[in-house]
This record gives C-alpha cells, structure tokens and sequence, in this order.
C-alpha cells in the first residue's frame, strides 16, 4: 500500500512539473529493457531553462492486480515482444476525487493554490482502473 501511495506521490509531482510541456514529434530511441524494446518521445518544456527530456510513458512493472492477484504484492509482468512505443499516460489507480466544481465551497475547504493546483491535476486523474501499475520515466536526452 505505502509503495502504490508513493508512487502515486511521485506520478502527481511529474504530472505536476510537466503539465506546461510541448510536445514534439521526435520518437526517441529504442531501449532494451529485461521485459521488452520500449521507445518514447522527446519532450520540451515551456521553461527556457530547461532542456529537453527523453519520457516513457505507461511502461508496466507489474501484473494488472485482478482477480487473484487482487491486494497482493506485486507480480513481474509479461514480456512484451516487438517495441513498446510508450508515448501515453496509463489510468491511475482508483482514488476518489475531490469535488471542485463549485469553487465557493471548495475554498471553504482549501486554500486557493491547492484548488487551482487541483484545477490543473484532475483532468489526468479521470481514467481509473485497477491495472494501473505502470511507470513514467523522464530522463535527460542523450545525443542532443
């Protein structure tokens, strides 16, 4: 449980840095992982400070918890044959999401940063499922 909220934690955090990215066409290159070839995007950001970051998005680490695997640990996932092209979000996993559509009430119980924080983190908060054990990986570009 405390690794899903971690994770979650840190999903939130990159979701949050990178929700001002643009995103460029350029397919990155292929790494060869124990499970499979994955290729992602190169992605700029807004921010001229910033340099542009290699991202893998929905790369799996587990099984889809169902079924029997339902509130165990993790199991390894299956090989995939062929190149992952990981360029999308994966659904997170299921949570209950707090109700920001009336803002006058919602700021009776937030402060204002957080609700407009929430304004820019919900939408890549409504795909739920429980196979949601995937990671997002950012990493510099090498070779640029």
């Amino acid at each position: 449980m405390a690794i899903h909220i971690t994770l979650l934690i840190i999903a939130l955090i990159l979701i949050y840095y990178t929700s001002g990215e643009q995103q460029n066409s350029l397919t990155s290159r292929t790494v060869r992982t124990k499970y499979g070839d994955v290729s992602g995007v190169i992605v700029t950001l807004e921010s001229k400070h910033l340099e542009p970051v290699e991202v893998f998005r929905g790369i799996p680490y587990a099984s889809p918890p169902l079924g029997s695997l339902r509130f165990m640990p993790p199991v390894t996932g299956a090989l995939w044959s062929g190149v992952k092209i990981a360029d999308k979000f994966s659904p997170v996993c299921p949570q209950r999401l707090p109700d920001i559509a009336n803002e006058t009430a919602a700021l009776k119980r937030m402060p204002r940063g957080r609700l407009e924080y929430l304004k820019r983190l919900l939408p890549y908060l409504q795909e739920q499922s429980e196979d949601c054990l995937y990671l997002n990986i950012y990493a510099p570009v090498q070779g640029m």
